[in-house]
């Protein structure tokens, strides 16, 4: 049976849903074997026991938290001209699409990057250009590299792998010279923003104050996004941007508020499967793309639906 190799994608040394949704995809493929790139790959491969993976690969030898993402691609190819699978499919977020490009240049092979769904023939569906089209596409020359955005298919549950090896991988010559120095990123108590399959977006529109944003992402589990006019205002930090320039989203929910819908920001997140839209002005372009719209204040209308999500639990 063919055989796919997906990247085991982690965070703060926990493995990230998008690895169980590239797992769900890898099965219509063949068999799945799941690489861990990691210092923490005894942890990492005992958490994918309920995961949809037929074999692990540990590529050890390598320090990769001290080293770029070329040490990743690097151990990756080494695998690839091991195992040759049919495709190889890595999360699409910043770090992801690096490995992969990287990875693409070191085997010579086609990338289809930012996909939302791939079907057993091989062939990504896109969605571009804010979302107004939708493409499919195929890699035609060498092995297939598909990054694939989180939130895109519902991950199916597994019994794990039933065979792990260590695999030695080596990273030395003008490589050495890429360290990564930057510290990692320090994890809150709120989900991954491109992991959420709740996002609570702020825009313009809170006038800098997120209280009411935060307060309802914190009462329904979700996460907190911002518009880029939010970020360049200072008031949200850019690692919260959604939208062309910043990151790319689909849950289950999303719910903008104050965020008058520009074809940037829709870019980032009119692949979400619902969308709720609250803005004073009844003509914002968000309404276009939007499910259920609220014509209100936010600083009303935030505080009244958090109330009624905690009356509904309790």
């Amino acid at each position: 049976m063919s055989s796919v190799i997906i990247l085991v994608d982690s965070v703060g040394g926990k493995v990230s849903k998008a690895t169980a949704e590239l797992a769900t995809f890898g099965k219509r493929l063949g068999d799945v074997t799941a690489v861990i790139c990691s210092s923490d790959g005894a942890s990492l491969a005992s958490q994918l026991n309920a995961l949809a993976i037929d074999k692990t690969i540990t590529c050890t030898g390598v320090d990769f938290e001290k080293l770029s993402t070329g040490a990743v691609a690097s151990a990756l190819s080494d695998v690839v001209a091991k195992e040759k699978p049919v495709a190889i499919l890595i999360a699409s977020h910043a770090r992801g699409k690096e490995i992969a490009g990287r990875l693409a240049v070191r085997i010579e092979s086609g990338l289809i990057t930012d996909a939302i769904d791939l079907d057993a023939d091989l062939i990504a569906t896109q969605s571009v250009f804010g979302g107004s089209t939708t493409v499919h596409s195929t890699v035609t020359h060498g092995t297939p590299i598909i990054t694939l955005r989180g939130n895109s298919i519902e991950a199916i549950a597994g019994t794990g792998p039933t065979a792990h090896e260590d695999f030695a991988v080596t990273y030395g010559g003008a490589d050495r010279a890429l360290v990564n120095s930057l510290a990692p990123a320090i994890k809150g108590g709120r989900p991954e923003l491109t992991e959420a399959s709740i996002i609570v977006s702020g825009g313009k529109g809170t006038d800098g104050n997120f209280a009411p944003v935060e307060a309802l992402a914190d009462a329904l589990g979700g996460a907190v996004g911002a518009s880029r006019a939010a970020t360049d205002a200072g008031w949200y930090p850019h690692s919260f941007q959604v939208g062309q320039t910043g990151k790319t989203v689909s849950p289950q929910l999303y719910i903008a508020a104050g965020i008058s819908g520009a074809i940037q920001h829709r870019a980032g997140m009119q692949t979400s499967k619902t969308i709720v839209a609250i803005n004073k002005d009844p003509e914002a372009p968000i309404f276009d793309v939007a499910d259920f719209g609220i014509v209100g204040d936010l600083f009303t209308v935030l505080p009244q639906v958090r109330d009624g999500v905690i009356a509904k639990k309790s």
